[in-house]
Order: C-alpha cells, then structure tokens, then sequence
C-alpha cells in the first residue's frame, strides 16, 4: 500500500469519529485545479434537480432529504474529495480505499449502506480493415446504496448511463417511483447490458475471422487470434465474479434492498448467466480458431511442397536421359544418327504426359 493510500486509511479512521459537523460547506476547502467532475441527480415521483457541483460540499447538503439522490464522481485524482465525502455519509476507510484501488467485483453489506464494484467495459475498435486491431478497456465502477441515496465512483467520464439519466429526465418508466435500490438495480441493468453489446462486437469479429482463416491464413492473422484470446480472458475475470455478487445481493436480507427490486435482480442475474456462456463459447472459439489457422497454414504449405515435389518428380527422368547423352563415349551410335537429337526431345515430351496423365488419375493434381 503506497503513503497516499495509508494517508486516506488514517484520515478516514480518525474522521469516523467525528460528528456530522464536518459535511459543513464552510469547512470545505477551495476547488483544486485538477478537481474530478461530480453531477449530482436529486429526484422523487413529482420532482428532478439535477446539478453539477463545483465543489464536493455541496452535495452534503442532501443527505437527510426524502427523496433520492444520485451523486456521481467521475475522476479520482483528489483523494482529499473522497475522505470528505465519505466523512459526511460516514463511509468505512476500507471501502475508500477500495475505490482507490482495483478490485474484482464484489458486493459488501456494512449495516447503513451496501457497497458494490463492477467493470464497466468498452469496445475500442482501431484500423481500417475489418480485421484491424481492436481492444476490451475497461473501467471500475463503485457504488455505494444507501438508504436514500446512490454514489457512483469512475475513473472515466464516459459510460453507459446516459440513458438512464434520460430516463430520469423525462419520468420514464417507473424509475422515479421507486427508491435507492431500484436506481442501483438500473444502474448494474445498463452495466450488464452493454455486456451484450460486446458480445455482438466479438461475434462479428469471429465471423470475420473464420472466414479469413479458411480462405486465406495469412501470417499477420495470428497476431489477431491471440489478441481475442487475451480479451476472452480479460472479460472472462471481469464477468466472472458478478454472478456470485448478484447472487449474494439477491438473498442478502438488508432492508436497504426491498422485495420487489429483488425480482429484477434475479432478471439481471439470468442476463449475467446468459453474458458468461457467451464468453466461454468464445473462448472455445478463439482456440478453435488458432488450430483452424494453423491447419489451414500446414494444408497451404503442404500444397506448395506436392507442387515442388511433382516437378522435381517429372524432371527426374528428363534429367536422366539429359544425363545418359551428355556423356562425351566416342562411340554412342545415337550421336551418329541425323534423328538422335529430335527423338531424344520427343522420348522426353512422352515421359511428361505419361507422367502427367498418372498423376491426374492418383488425383494428386
């Protein structure tokens, strides 16, 4: 663990046992230059504020409100925002320190509110051609459920939750009716979902892929394999462990996370299932792709070596005969002969069709 982190460890412990007097705004300090952006969404069924603060101090003051509040903080440069934050909603050191830090996905329940981390995926494509080089980034999101409230921790200011925000915009659906949990419920939704949007991504580039690989296994080909296969192991440990935190949060008995959200939870847990299959189907495929490739590679090579192997075979005779009258005997009654030279080419042309029709009929040409 660095300085900076065990810093956050000790400044946390010592401000949990402060009182709330700290989510002041005058205690507040001024905005650092590199200061990461935070949007605060603070809504109930017949009211919507959004804002995005200047300063982390604003957002304390909706923390003992009624309705919900989504506070979102995109950019963990300032570690200092984060101890003031998480002195105001009384947020462990070690959960800070989580978010600082890469972890797999998890869920934990602390009592007061429940902490949950996921990987938000993107496909990056680059190069012009279809099977141009491409990679899975990926960015960590950390969330914290409270009982009337959601903060969302990335490192990235793009994700997947736009059109979530949309949604909690124009009232549609039924997300404004229904508290924190439904919000975090939608939140995971968008996050899993975008996972089909990979797959779709990944399928294509199989497709191509075999496709290239059976007509024409080019060398630069084999880069492009195990660059999938290093990105069907990547999605693989990132995918992996949100069954089981789904599963946990689903039977977990916290009043923070109400009956009815449970039911959606089983719906984004049956999607989790379904992302999981489609990557282990693509891991066999990636292998199957890199034997197709090399096969394919060992069949063109052996094409080039019975055509090398057929002329060598053909000229065998010729060389023969070549070789039996070009030896310098005084008495060689062919040598003699007004005929010799055109019989000779003629015996030879003979030998190449003779030869030709019997590879024809083997089938080796």
């Amino acid at each position: 663990m660095d300085a900076g982190k065990i810093a956050l460890v000790q400044s946390g412990t010592e401000a949990g046992r402060s009182d709330l007097s700290r989510c002041s705004p005058a205690s507040a300090a001024e905005k650092p230059a590199d200061m990461p952006k935070i949007t605060v969404i603070d809504y109930g069924d017949q009211h919507y504020h959004e804002m995005e603060a200047k300063d982390v101090s604003e957002c304390f003051a909706f923390k003992n409100k009624p309705t919900v509040t989504w506070i979102n903080i995109d950019g963990l440069h300032q570690v200092d925002v984060l101890e003031k934050l998480g002195n105001c909603y009384g947020i462990h050191p070690l959960v800070l320190e989580d978010i600082l830090t890469d972890q797999r996905p998890k869920i934990e329940d602390y009592d007061d509110y429940i902490f949950i981390v996921l990987k938000m995926l993107y496909y990056e494509e680059n190069g012009d051609d279809e099977l141009g080089d491409s990679k899975i980034d990926m960015d960590q999101v950390s969330i914290i459920l409270g009982p009337n409230f959601i903060i969302s921790f990335k490192e990235k200011e793009v994700d997947v939750f736009n059109p979530l925000r949309e949604r909690l915009r124009t009232a549609k659906g039924k997300i404004r009716k229904q508290g924190a949990d439904y919000l975090a419920y939608s939140m995971i939704d968008s996050i899993v979902d975008h996972y089909f949007v990979i797959m779709e991504k990944l399928g294509d580039r199989f497709e191509d892929l075999e496709d290239a690989v059976v007509s024409n296994p080019e060398p630069g080909i084999l880069p492009t394999i195990y660059n999938l296969k290093r990105d069907m192991l990547f999605l693989r440990k990132s995918v992996w462990p949100l069954r089981e935190a789904i599963s946990r949060m689903q039977r977990t008995d916290s009043p923070l996370i109400t009956e009815t959200t449970k039911i959606y939870l089983r719906d984004v847990y049956d999607h989790t299932i379904q992302v999981i299959e489609n990557i282990e189907t693509f891991r066999d495929m990636s292998a199957s792709l890199l034997e197709t490739y090399l096969s394919s590679l060992s069949n063109k090579l052996n094409e080039v070596i019975k055509l090398l192997t057929i002329i060598s075979t053909i000229f065998i005779p010729l060389t023969f005969l070549a070789g039996l009258y070009g030896m310098n005997f005084r008495f060689m009654p062919e040598l003699e002969s007004q005929w010799g030279y055109p019989a000779v080419l003629i015996l030879m042309l003979l030998v190449v069709v003779i030869m030709m029709a019997y590879f024809r009929k083997k089938e080796w040409i």
